[in-house]
């Protein structure tokens, strides 16, 4: 993972809503806005993230969420069991060797409950190019079988979608990710919802006010965007 500083985007024109002023259990904050890297980047370091309203039409309004409870992944606490340590040795990791690649083996059609379109496909490409969003691979052989991708802010790695084509590939590439992770200094790793899947694997729920808090001291200090004095157009709840 490069660790250079990324290239910091021009400004939101939005006014991202703070989601410690939403109703709890509540997990969708506002719907509108758009997927430019200054206005993903505020959204993130504000606790939100965003999902199209329905991904089947070619253009779909965003929705932008703060789970609550939130998923996380304590960077100490994952589950690494013995068979997962020789899965490991049967394959080869990388890191930012194929972040479409991955982004759209995580897009799969055919996968139930689909939500990466063409468009978020190319909002987090850019993000990706400027040094923010990153992606954690695995091979066998010269086969791309398995990958995350997520974004990286601070101390902070907002974890957004994985996939395998080969048994524990996905789960080898945790490991990897985690290991990466800790070794640049990673406070908070955010999985967004908690799933039976993920919770074997060690993730927890904490309440949303916890998660802003946490997330708070992840990114304190880290530039997102230039500033400007332009009139900020809100989106809509």
């Amino acid at each position: 993972m490069n660790e250079g500083s990324p290239v910091v985007p021009p400004p939101s024109r939005f006014a991202m809503p703070n989601p410690v002023d939403a109703d709890p259990g509540n997990d969708v904050i506002a719907v509108g806005a758009d997927l430019e890297p200054g206005t993903l980047l505020a959204a993130y370091r504000t606790g939100l993230f965003p999902m199209p309203v329905d991904p089947g039409r070619r253009r779909s309004k965003i929705a932008w969420y703060s789970p609550d409870p939130r998923g996380v992944l304590p960077l100490d606490g994952l589950h690494v069991s013995r068979s997962l340590r020789r899965s490991r040795k049967s394959f080869e990791t990388r890191t930012d060797t194929a972040f479409e690649e991955v982004m759209r083996a995580c897009a799969d059609p055919t996968r139930e409950g689909r939500w990466i379109t063409e468009e978020f496909i190319s909002a987090y490409g850019h993000l990706h190019d400027l040094g923010w969003a990153h992606s954690f691979e695995v091979y066998a052989g010269d086969t791309l079988v398995g990958g995350l991708y997520g974004l990286k802010i601070g101390r902070l790695f907002a974890g957004e979608a994985m996939f395998h084509h080969a048994t524990d590939a996905s789960k080898v590439a945790l490991v990897d990710t985690v290991e990466r992770l800790r070794a640049t200094g990673v406070t908070l790793f955010d999985v967004q919802w908690a799933t039976p899947h993920l919770e074997t694997l060690g993730v927890v729920e904490i309440p949303r006010t916890e998660y802003l808090r946490r997330l708070a001291a992840a990114t304190d200090g880290v530039e997102i965007s230039a500033h400007r004095d332009a009139d900020d157009r809100g989106t809509t709840t």
